[in-house]
């Protein structure tokens, strides 16, 4: 028995998807430790192990294990929580406070109470020497060695973990980063090194120091868990082949990871837009929208024909200009706290009781009333089978809770005020959901909505009547989408380099020697991966701008555009990118467009698990009927008999009509009144506005279906 398995550690609970070949992926969920979340790793595998049929040892288990593909939080939540490591910063003489200063803009113009970004690395331990290169690569003033010994020096005697390099204009010539560089593993062989030109040579100052010291702020926290995580692996027998997800959608080595720690500060969420398309897929759909709700934040992203790319983002208001997908993250999980402001108004979130001690109704010390607290008193959750009837939950200290800190104060029964809890967390969600698509560009109503994590699928319909999405797809493995989706995901490395050009005067000769070089930069690093060069492929991105203009435009190209020099397919396939992001392209007037930067992804494709789909059968799903139970439909906007079905007997092809509850071992899906629900090939469960049957297509044959 060969296995590949996905893991994906949150804040509150881990996922584990363990794909086994011709049977259906074996879904599991644990507790996360927070103090160290490799402890919940090996937990996890051991009561996986116990769980099969027949059961094996952890050791036997182990050793069955021919790759692991995981993703972790270590990196954000060490950002969000202010908890990185002691770290300093080498720049160049004069512009040390770039990090406060920023791009100049103030965030938030009207209000009058904003307040700046603490940096990660304090004045005090900002040192700028003298050297300077010019933008064209042309050395302007000699490093000064001493000044770099000497700072070097101070930051030993203080303790400091980690060193950041960034010098001005480094991206044109990285001489000077790299004799710092030098030093620093001289001076301070023990110190986590980060330097700009190894992990972002490109143009702009800010965000080049943004993340080449938000990478030195992470990096001996991931270093070290990677390191914890590697030793429990070995511990139990594991010998076969761990790889890391990162924010771009793909997978890396352990080592490459350690090296570029700020490449995972989206890893957990990055599995689930690939996992998205491949359910979608299966009804001949080639975009989602993919949702992630854990306990402790909600993820929302879209896929066009394959996950959406972005060339920065921000964590924590810190600026980080790394490949990464689309997400958009908001506090709103199952352990989101509710409460009233100054003014009485209910909020739920950003705070979260996480694992420890988690909603009221674990029973586990919490007090505060959650997410979790409003779905238990709804109805929504089984006490007695939440987990699978692993965990019992506490309806009374969930009604306590939500009495005392919601109802009282407003004046409400406890019904009411977890309906209240309900429809606010489903608001703040769908408005999540209007951040990755009708801000950029996109019509909510034309994707089918995937929902995932433990607690998706009980919020989806109302999200989905929120913003009108007639059709949503959840899947048998939705409360671990992510770590699903993990197993499909490739070996990606970005690389990326300068070349400012208009387009009518292109140095080709330059511009294919510079692709070349990428090329091979990344070939060796597939290599030293283990991937066949008929097992790697690349993908080319211009960075585009009309002149002048503050801000570029990322275009997809094929390779062949630079062999055949054509700046037209350029030029034409810019003027689309930018009419579909802002409305409006300058085609055919006077405005040149100029290229910033090109970045080439190398890409190693890794073997993909087989799944099989089932042929449909017979409609009436009442053999799948467990029983009924009281919930809160908020289309009446009051308490209701509805029938709950046991998902796990539930077959391809049966039908049930909303409202209704279908239960499983780590989900519960609400079928609300809107709605009817369809059971698909691939076992997902298809929910559909009523009347609307028409949009459930599937498609006639799943790619995955001959994937070896």
């Amino acid at each position: 028995m060969t296995l590949k398995i996905g893991i994906d550690v949150g804040g509150t609970f881990t996922d584990f998807v363990v794909a086994r070949d011709g049977q259906p992926p074996f879904i599991h969920k644990t507790l996360s430790t927070p103090a160290d979340p490799s402890i919940a790793v090996v937990e996890g595998l051991a009561q996986i192990a116990a769980a099969l049929d027949p059961p094996l040892s952890l050791e036997a288990f182990a050793s069955s294990i021919s790759t692991i593909v995981h993703g972790t939080t270590v990196t954000t939540n060490a950002t969000l929580t202010s908890t990185g490591a002691r770290c300093a910063l080498l720049t160049t003489e004069g512009v040390r406070d770039a990090l406060e200063m920023r791009r100049g803009i103030r965030e938030a113009q009207y209000d009058n109470r904003y307040t700046n970004v603490q940096p990660l690395v304090p004045r005090a331990r900002r040192i700028g020497v003298a050297g300077r290169i010019d933008r064209d690569g042309r050395e302007l003033t000699p490093l000064d060695l001493d000044a770099v010994r000497t700072a070097l020096a101070t930051w030993r005697d203080e303790g400091v973990q980690a060193v950041a390099v960034c010098f001005m204009n480094s991206f044109a010539q990285p001489a000077h980063e790299q004799a710092a560089a030098e030093l620093v593993r001289r001076e301070m062989p023990d110190a986590y090194l980060s330097v700009s030109t190894d992990l972002l040579p490109s143009i702009r100052f800010y965000e080049r120091v943004s993340t080449t010291a938000l990478n030195a702020y992470v990096g001996p926290k991931l270093e070290h868990y990677l390191d914890q995580l590697v030793d429990r692996l070995a511990g139990i027998g594991f010998g076969g082949l761990l790889l890391i997800m990162q924010s771009n959608g793909g997978v890396i080595s352990p080592q490459a990871a350690r090296d570029k720690a700020a490449l995972t500060l989206l890893s957990g969420p990055a599995g689930g837009p690939g996992a998205g398309l491949f359910y979608a897929g299966a009804h001949g759909q080639d975009r989602c929208i993919t949702t992630d709700m854990g306990g402790t934040s909600f993820e929302a992203s879209v896929a066009v024909g394959a996950p959406m790319l972005k060339n920065d983002g921000e964590i924590a208001r810190h600026k980080i200009a790394l490949p990464m997908l689309d997400i958009h993250t908001i506090g709103a999980g199952g352990g989101s706290i509710g409460w009233l402001d100054e003014g009485g108004l209910l909020r739920m979130g950003p705070q979260s009781a996480g694992a420890d001690p988690g909603p009221a109704c674990y029973g586990r010390g919490g007090t505060l009333p959650t997410t979790t607290d409003a779905n238990v008193v709804l109805g929504y959750l089984d006490p007695e089978f939440f987990a699978g009837g692993r965990m019992a939950l506490d309806v009374a200290a969930a009604r306590r809770a939500i009495d005392q800190h919601i109802a009282q104060p407003m004046g409400l029964s406890i019904e009411q005020a977890a309906a209240g809890m309900y429809r606010v967390a489903c608001n703040n969600m769908a408005q999540g959901v209007r951040e990755v698509t009708i801000k950029r560009g996109f019509d909510p109503r034309e994707f089918p909505l995937i929902p995932g994590g433990g607690a998706g699928p009980i919020h989806g319909c109302l999200i989905c009547s929120e913003l009108g999405i007639p059709l949503q797809i959840v899947p048998r493995e939705a409360s671990v989408l992510c770590a699903f989706g993990m197993l499909m995901c490739e070996l990606r490395h970005d690389h990326v380099r300068t070349f400012v050009t208009r387009l009518e005067a292109i140095d080709w000769v330059q511009l294919n020697a510079l692709v070349g070089a990428m090329a091979d930069e990344g070939a060796r690093a597939l290599e030293s991966e283990r991937i066949a060069p008929e097992h790697r492929r690349f993908e080319l991105r211009l960075d585009c701008r009309y002149i002048r203009q503050y801000h570029e435009v990322s275009v997809a190209l094929p390779l062949a555009v630079i062999e055949r020099r054509d700046a037209s397919a350029i030029a034409k396939a810019f003027h689309a990118e930018h009419l579909r992001l802002y409305g409006y392209a300058l085609e055919g007037e006077a405005t040149p467009v100029e290229i910033i930067n090109v970045r080439l992804q190398a890409i190693g494709a890794t073997e993909r698990p087989a799944y099989r789909s089932e042929t449909a059968g017979d409609a009436d799903a009442s053999a799948a009927r467990k029983g009924r139970r009281s919930v809160y439909i908020p289309e009446r906007n009051a308490f209701a008999e509805v029938p709950v079905y046991d998902g796990h007997r539930m077959r391809c092809g049966h039908r049930i009509t909303g409202p209704a509850l279908i239960e499983q071992q780590t989900t519960a899906i609400f079928v609300s009144d809107g709605f009817d629900c369809v059971v698909d090939a691939l076992g997902s469960f298809v929910l559909h506005v009523k009347g609307r049957e028409a949009l459930v297509k599937a498609a006639p044959a799943h790619p995955q279906e001959v994937a070896a």
